[in-house]
């Protein structure tokens, strides 16, 4: 079985994947709502203006940290869905997640991204836990 590195990494299949990656961020960011709903927004919003394709060159650079995170999660998956697989184990994934996040936002030299992420990075494992499905069932869409 192929690593979600070898496979998500791959130069031609790389682009889809991040913009895959991207309508996730993108749809978990619309599906918020209340008080809490409206914060990510405005700071999604402030993340977004710092430049043009901000967020996919997030996630690229981001993306071979994510693969690495995540692939024990899929090397266990056997027939499950891979988004089921994430779901059981959702404190364990959003760690994995969010270490890779944390370690680079804590070597990013852009004030705006820290200030956002630090903001936000309180309630970042609850939102992540619930992105899960998504995450998963995108990911196995592009590595299948």
């Amino acid at each position: 079985m192929s690593s979600l590195q070898q496979t998500l990494l791959e130069p031609t299949r790389r682009p889809t994947v991040v913009k895959a990656l991207v309508d996730v961020v993108d749809a978990e960011v619309a599906s918020k709502s209340g008080i809490g709903g409206r914060i990510i927004k405005t700071g999604y919003a402030a993340v977004t203006r710092v430049s043009e394709g901000f967020v996919a060159k997030a996630v690229n650079a981001l993306l071979p940290g994510f693969a690495t995170a995540l692939d024990p999660f899929w090397q266990e998956r056997g027939d499950r869905p891979f988004a089921d697989v994430l779901v059981a184990r959702d404190h364990e994934a959003a760690e994995a997640l969010l270490a890779v996040t944390d370690r680079e936002v804590g070597g990013t030299r852009n004030s705006v991204v820290k200030k956002v992420y630090g903001s936000l990075r309180g309630k970042a494992k609850d939102n992540v836990v619930a992105a899960l499905p998504r995450v998963g069932a995108t990911i196995e869409s592009q590595a299948n």
